[in-house]
């Protein structure tokens, strides 16, 4: 059974290491030639470079892509999790498109038990997201996982309203597919809905579905995954006082996710709630149930 709990205590050397300012981030991958790493790695040599983090060294499943990739950026490659865990002192586990890979990537990685973030989605279904969770908590690992999604305009308009304020909230989101792309409009409704999600219905299998999502307290939610869309991303908060349409403000938003990133390295406390991720991956479940489109089906929690 999953506990509350997001925090876990990984020893007093990896806390020592872990509360110094700055480090050296090792990337593992499945193919490192992809649009986070670029992302992720400009921001680091970039806009968040005095943060003191460097790119120490990278490793990936397809070996000839990640040579190929590290060599373009200079960053030094290594043949393996375990040729890489002594150049580095935090991990970063990419694979954004292969999230099938996670778990095997998880069991190299986390019982180095070095402060890991694991990119979305998290796992390919709801069972798999335990057993990285279990794994985390055997290996004594502290670990956090999120989409991009969580660090938006969005999330900071919610708490100008106050803690439990949204009533309703909607979301919508684009991309090439359902199963890979879903969570971004997910997340950023859990990020403000919170993780008490108890049952939902889907409308919709092709380009374009809708989740409806009841929580607790009567509250509700509404996610749109439209693909093959020119759908921006974008919410609306519903309160007593009324509505707010705000498209999402896409320009920062993966510098906001690297930035709380490395303030979770630095302090090695997770600072995304671990309910949330498993309410983001019970509902991204449970929409996969074909009954979901006939009738509310449970969230798996």
């Amino acid at each position: 059974m999953l506990t509350a709990a997001a925090v876990v205590p990984f020893g007093a050397e990896a806390t020592a290491r872990a509360r110094r300012a700055g480090g050296r981030i090792g990337f593992v991958d499945d193919n490192l030639d992809n649009y986070h790493a670029n992302v992720y790695l400009k921001a680091l040599t970039g806009t968040l470079q005095g943060r003191g983090f460097t790119l120490a060294g990278c490793t990936g499943l397809q070996e000839q892509p990640g040579r190929a990739w590290a060599a373009k950026n200079d960053i030094p490659y290594f043949p393996d999790v375990a040729a890489l865990n002594a150049a580095v002192d935090f991990f970063m586990l990419l694979a954004p498109s292969t999230p099938e890979t996670h778990l095997e990537l998880c069991r190299r990685v986390l019982p180095l038990k070095k402060p890991t973030f694991v990119d979305k989605t998290f796992a390919p279904d709801f069972a798999t997201a335990r057993d990285i969770v279990a794994l985390a908590d055997r290996s004594g690992t502290s670990m956090q996982t999120s989409s991009a999604l969580r660090y938006t305009n969005v999330q900071e308009e919610a708490k100008k309203l106050g803690a439990d304020a949204v009533e309703h909230m909607i979301t919508w989101g684009n991309g090439g597919s359902f199963g890979e792309y879903a969570i971004h409009p997910v997340e950023l409704l859990i990020s403000v809905m919170g993780p008490d999600a108890q049952r939902l219905m889907r409308r919709g299998t092709g380009d374009r579905s809708q989740l409806l999502i009841d929580f607790s307290g009567g509250r509700t939610g509404v996610v749109n995954v439209y693909t093959g869309s020119a759908t921006p991303f974008a919410a609306s908060l519903s309160s007593r006082k009324g509505t707010r349409y705000l498209p999402v403000d896409q320009a920062r938003m993966f510098e906001a996710s690297l930035s709380s990133t490395l303030d979770f390295f630095e302090t090695g406390r997770p600072n995304v709630d671990r309910r949330e991720t498993m309410a983001v991956m019970g509902i991204l479940e449970a929409s996969r149930l074909p009954e979901a489109t006939e009738r509310f089906v449970p969230i798996p929690r």
